[in-house]
Formats: structure tokens, sequence, C-alpha cells
């Protein structure tokens, strides 16, 4: 699915308990970019940058300021998660999917839906702690149509 952010985005959660997996992309003839920039003292276009870093925002009760960047994720590995993701959902039971180091999903079923204990560790500074949070429950069926529209996003 397209996000806010213009990129490919995957949310998991609700309104103020949530993981946030995006890819945004700046569009520099937008008119806040385009201010963002002239503050920043640079040119819209460097200001948009390439568009493909990807970035994990984690989101608990609007508390936290979770986000950090993903340097060197690939829209190939981003998919394998996600592909990943929806097989275990679709298997049914509790299941785990990583994503390398930095995202682990654990999840339970709880009557239609999953609740989701999501383990995110900061690639960066080295040694960062690792931050947890509980979604409420996810209803399984809405889960499975994003995830399929995120990964057609993606091709």
């Amino acid at each position: 699915m397209s996000s806010d952010f213009g990129g490919p985005a995957l949310f998991i959660g609700e309104d103020t308990t949530f993981l946030l997996l995006v890819r945004p992309e700046l569009d520099p003839a937008d008119p806040g970019v385009r201010a963002a920039a002239k503050q920043a003292g640079i040119s819209p276009e460097e200001f948009a940058g390439p568009g493909n870093m990807w970035t994990l925002v984690l989101d608990d009760d609007f508390e936290s300021d979770g986000g950090f960047e993903l340097p060197g994720v690939r829209d190939s590995e981003v998919d394998d998660f996600a592909e990943r993701l929806q097989a275990a959902l679709g298997a049914g039971g509790p299941f785990t999917v990583e994503a390398g180091a930095v995202l682990r999903l654990d999840a339970r079923p709880e009557g239609e839906g999953y609740v989701f204990t999501v383990h995110a560790t900061p690639p960066e500074p080295e040694g960062a702690p690792t931050v947890s949070l509980e979604t409420g429950t996810i209803p399984r069926a809405t889960l499975l149509t994003d995830l399929e529209d995120f990964r057609r996003s993606l091709a």
C-alpha cells in the first residue's frame, strides 16, 4: 500500500500502538518540501533525496519517537519479510517472523485476529537497546489484505 509518505508502507497495529515499515518518497515539487529545502539551504531535489531508505517506526501511545532508518535494506528483503509474515498468518497459530537482527514479530491468535509483540533493535548506534511494544488485536483478514497490497506496491 502506498502511504502519505508517497512510498510503500506496511502498518501493523492501531492508531496509538503500531509498527510502520515505510520507504518515504518526497516530491521535490511539493510546496512543503520546497519550503523545508529552502529553510535547510539546499535544493528541493537534494532535500527529497533518492527516496530509497526504509524506515521503521514504532509508537506506543504516541509517547516515543521510536523511528529509525534501515540503511542498506533493499526492497527484496522487505518483500521477503512480508511474504514470510503473510505465509505465517495464512497457516494460523502462534508464530515468530524475524527481519535480521533489527525486527522480530511474535504473534498469537486472539479471536479472529492476532496480537503482535514487536521487538525492534536500531542498527545504530551499535549496542542500542531493543524497543518492544504490544499491539491490540488486529483482524487477520485485514492483515492479509494489507500485506498483499504492500507486496504489490513493491513490485
